[in-house]
């Protein structure tokens, strides 16, 4: 029997079900195992409720130590916390600074102008792949996710798009799904994402700052997913060997992942 749909959360914006694509061999990731969003500082009693109805065990965090303790989550019901700080080896290329950096608009775009921004998130998405703090973390995160007991589980970074973006993203090339299907989910957090915080970009805009300045903070674009890809072909030749050696899985926890999110 098919699993529901999820449903659509007011209060937590790009929130989705990570299953339901199908692989190239012919079976299909599994709905209502994990979900992604944006993070739950902003959730609502009744989303809360939700998260609880859908039976979540478990909620992923991947922002740094910063981020969460200046916006704890709220949690579902029964829900497991799992802090997964995967830029803590980064130094300056910390989201949080960017974002309060943001705070003042004339400041951060005389010093993110000319294309820095997007030159942030590029050099951040390879160091996903390549920091040791982010090989821990997702390491962590997949080997939890093995283990039926920790799911239904949900991820979230801040935004819900280029943290989770590449959990997401690795997890269904791992498990067969061809790669433009992934980009195009990957993408779908442009539309949410956007819509979901226009009004801060506006905001932005209105105090003095660039719009593109603060647009890559808001939107996805495909060369920031391509370079998390080229990172993880350059260092391991492909996305198995990613799994095996880049975050430590071995081949019992591969194969237990597989069982858990195929059908």
């Amino acid at each position: 029997m098919s699993e529901p749909a999820a449903p659509a959360l007011r209060s937590v914006p790009n929130f989705r079900d990570a299953g339901g694509h199908a692989t190239r061999d012919g079976a299909r990731v599994r709905r209502g195992s994990l979900y992604r969003s944006v993070a739950l500082d902003v959730a609502s009693d009744r989303d809360l409720q939700a998260l609880t109805d859908l039976g979540v065990r478990t909620v992923f965090d991947l922002r740094t130590a910063m981020e969460q303790s200046r916006r704890p989550d709220h949690l579902p019901a029964g829900a497991r916390h799992v802090s997964l700080d995967l830029l803590s080896d980064s130094g300056e290329a910390d989201p949080s600074t960017v974002f309060a950096l943001m705070e003042d608009p004339p400041r951060a775009s005389a010093e993110l102008g000319d294309g820095a921004t997007y030159r942030f998130y590029v050099a951040t998405y390879r160091d996903l792949i390549r920091l040791p703090s982010a090989r821990e973390g997702y390491g962590r995160l997949y080997r939890t996710l093995a283990d039926p007991e920790a799911r239904p589980a949900l991820v979230h970074c801040t935004t819900g798009k280029d943290r989770t973006g590449w959990a997401v993203a690795a997890l269904q090339l791992f498990l067969g799904v061809p790669e433009e299907d992934v980009v195009d989910e990957y993408m779908s957090s442009d539309l949410e994402v956007r819509r979901a915080f226009a009004h801060v970009v506006d905001e932005f805009v209105a105090r003095g700052g660039a719009r593109d300045v603060i647009e890559p903070l808001m939107s996805v674009h495909p060369s920031f997913l391509q370079a998390a890809l080229d990172a993880m072909h350059d260092e391991y030749g492909s996305i198995e060997a990613y799994f095996e050696v880049g975050l430590g899985l071995e081949v019992a926890l591969l194969q237990a992942l597989r069982h858990a999110f195929l059908e």
